[in-house]
């Protein structure tokens, strides 16, 4: 009889066995949620002009020192300054320029007045807006302005040679945003993972379709797409595969070729139809892999090993290598609550090595376990029990959690009402109404996992 694998050994392996994805240089909009994997120095100035923060008049800041409501200083217009202008007025004594938001200071100005500040070129009261007028005749400035007010200065963002991002950066929206603004078109980064999601079952129909006797939606591959969507990864959903081991093979030799994981559903247990195990038992994969120049390497054992974890739920695990390019596989138990377990404690961590995000694991937080009665937990198995997790209240050391439905691993309601995972140790048979346990905080907690 094989032995019994605890949670730590079997993720050990695992995270023993997967690599970092190779870099590849990507185009900013295919960037994003990505690894850099190079440090980016700033090329050059940004702004890489002295503009304009305001809509108003480009002024020399002496001119105006003595300007109010009551004695406006008047000044000739000279002409006018929209962004992206290319030949600019010269802002002599006594004159301005009429300039737009993110225009460029034209030399001799040293400063902006907005156009509240002015009577816009009216001669009455403070104006509201520019007008379409031409820009010419004279301006009246109601109030004085210090040299470089209302100027974005050469460099006030980030000057040339600085850091813009360093290795290790994931590319949100704010950092592409950066990189675009800095001139740079495209990023090496690490690919997003491809990950293809096979659940398996005769009993299997797609939503939306009406189940005829002994059957269920599958709702499987539905959960560990999204699943490995939000872990930043490229997912690709298959339909269901029968429980028929020649099917499921030809199936997986098909989805190879797009995925950098796979990871499957059911079939793992010890019953007369677990098709997963069963095609993948003594399965004759390829031993030759691609190599690239240089001294040949000898490619790592393929195959896959099939587990009894110290755990519940998600008991049934398996985990290996397979096809030419040694593909990590993970086939997780069948129900549903064990598929999702299971994908975040073994799954999640995959893809982000994969992806070179640090940190792998979920955080982890302590609360006070808040239920009417003591909760039982089997004796030698880690035990993840679904909760709601509510930060620290005011004068209080630590968070609180609350179980949401039982340990069945059937309960989808209630995983979909969690956002925690409440963490019962081996040594752990009976857990009481206010002690102190671990719970890992999921991404609907609100809770940034980085």
């Amino acid at each position: 009889m094989s032995r019994t694998w605890s949670v730590d050994e079997h993720l050990a392996d695992i995270l023993a066995r997967v690599r970092p994805l190779e870099p590849i240089e990507l185009p900013l909009p295919e960037a994003q949620g990505c690894v850099l994997v190079e440090g980016i120095e700033v090329p050059t100035a940004l702004p890489p002009f002295d503009n304009s923060s305001m809509d108003g008049y480009a002024v020399r800041a002496a001119d105006i020192a003595g300007a109010s409501e009551e004695k406006p200083t008047v000044l000739e217009v000279t002409g006018e300054v929209a962004a992206g202008s290319g030949a600019l007025p010269t802002v002599a004594e006594g004159t301005a320029a009429r300039i737009m938001t993110g225009a460029a200071l034209p030399p001799g100005a040293d400063a902006v007045v907005p156009v509240e500040w002015t009577d816009g070129g009216t001669g009455e009261g403070p104006a509201e807006s520019m007008t379409a007028e031409e820009a010419r005749g004279e301006v009246g400035v109601h109030r004085p302005a210090e040299p470089g007010a209302h100027v974005r200065t050469r460099g006030s963002d980030v000057e040339p040679g600085a850091s813009a991002l360093t290795a290790g950066t994931v590319l949100g929206a704010p950092q592409l945003g950066l990189l675009a603004a800095l001139g740079i078109a495209t990023v090496r980064v690490r690919p997003r993972p491809r990950v293809v999601v096979l659940s398996t079952g005769a009993e299997l129909v797609p939503p939306g379709e009406a189940l005829g006797p002994g059957q269920i939606h599958d709702s499987n591959s539905y959960l560990l797409t999204a699943a490995a969507r939000a872990a930043g990864a490229i997912p690709y959903r298959v339909g269901a595969v029968p429980d028929d081991p020649e099917e499921f093979r030809a199936t997986l030799e098909d989805q190879l070729i797009r995925a950098d994981l796979v990871v499957t559903s059911g079939g793992v247990s010890v019953g007369a139809y677990d098709v997963v195990k069963e095609a993948l038992t003594d399965w004759e994969f390829e031993t030759a892999v691609p190599q690239e120049e240089g001294p040949a390497e000898e490619p790592p054992a393929a195959g896959v090993e099939f587990r009894r974890l110290a755990m519940q739920p998600g008991k049934p695990q398996g985990f290996g290598l397979i096809g030419p390019d040694r593909t990590p596989i993970l086939t997780l138990p069948g129900n549903p609550v064990s598929a999702y377990v299971s994908f975040e404690l073994f799954v999640r961590p995959a893809l982000r090595t994969l992806s070179g995000l640090e940190p792998v694991l979920r955080p982890a937080v302590p609360a006070r376990l808040e239920c009417p009665e003591p909760l039982g937990s089997p004796e030698g198995k880690r035990q993840y029990l679904r909760g709601s997790y509510a930060p620290p209240s005011e004068g209080a050391d630590i968070g609180t959690v609350r179980p949401e439905g039982g340990s069945s691993s059937h309960l989808v309601a209630a995983l979909a009402r969690a956002d925690a995972l409440i963490v019962l140790p081996e040594k752990v048979t009976r857990a009481r109404p206010g002690e102190e346990f671990e719970v890992l905080l999921l991404e609907e907690s609100g809770v940034p996992s980085r």
